[in-house]
């Protein structure tokens, strides 16, 4: 079922009914920049989450399309939580000075994590949906928004999921750690990604486990992606975290 929850079209799966409704766990999926908003819905058929479980799965605000002036009417076209200066990644990847964006907060991010804050109150209202019964995360960019608003925000969660994420403003993200002694968290990365380096993943890793944080780190000889032993490894994170 799809459903605008506040201003975020979302994708519902599961529930009681079937459709999101009931007073099951939650898990809230974030796609990656560039990915349609129902991009990660298949992962609700691949895990075994636990009976009357809620998936939902919001679409990024931004299209990327009509961004760059392409013609409107891209439904399911490439989404972005905030817009990336391509070019400028690409140029600080090729000078090995990717860990100087680790610091910087980008543009649009502040409005993305208001817009994920809006879904996540409907959610609470219009479904029923308890936030400490869920489970945010995401894969990518989506993983970044989660982690942003895990640590931004005093709100209750029952675990973090950050599928090949990396680090964004990371004076304040460190800063703010402790206050989440205790969270669990699932974290995945391919030593092999050629757009998120994995020693930064690796860095995030250590930063989280030394302020308390309860982290499931699963590492996998690939790329940016979510290969079969991340899902079983998440599988069994969930059947933890998502009762």
């Amino acid at each position: 079922m799809n459903k605008l929850l506040g201003t975020l079209r979302t994708e519902i799966v599961g529930g009681e009914d079937g459709a999101g409704g009931g007073s099951g766990p939650t898990l809230v999926l974030l796609h990656g920049f560039g990915a349609p908003g129902d991009d990660l819905v298949p992962l609700a058929g691949a895990l075994h989450l636990a009976r009357g479980a809620r998936a939902l799965f919001p679409e990024a605000p931004l299209s990327i399309a009509e961004h760059f002036g392409l013609p409107r009417g891209y439904p399911g076209g490439p989404r972005a939580w905030w817009m990336i200066d391509v070019a400028r990644f690409e140029r600080a990847k090729a000078a090995d000075r990717l860990l100087e964006l680790t610091r910087e907060r980008p543009e649009g991010m502040d409005d993305a994590r208001a817009a994920l804050e809006g879904m996540l109150d409907a959610a609470a209202r219009d479904l029923g949906v308890d936030p400490a019964r869920t489970v945010i995360g995401g894969f990518s960019q989506g993983a970044m928004l989660a982690t942003d608003l895990a640590l931004g925000t005093d709100r209750a969660l029952a675990g973090l999921v950050v599928l090949s994420g990396t680090i964004l403003d990371e004076i304040s993200w460190t800063a703010r750690l402790p206050a989440r002694r205790g969270l669990p968290v699932f974290q995945s990365h391919g030593t092999l990604d050629p757009l998120l380096p994995f020693e930064v993943a690796e860095r995030w890793t250590g930063a989280m486990k030394g302020a308390g944080l309860a982290v499931d780190a699963v590492t996998f000889r690939g790329g940016h992606e979510i290969p079969r032993p991340v899902l079983s490894g998440l599988d069994a994170f969930l059947a933890r975290t998502l009762v």
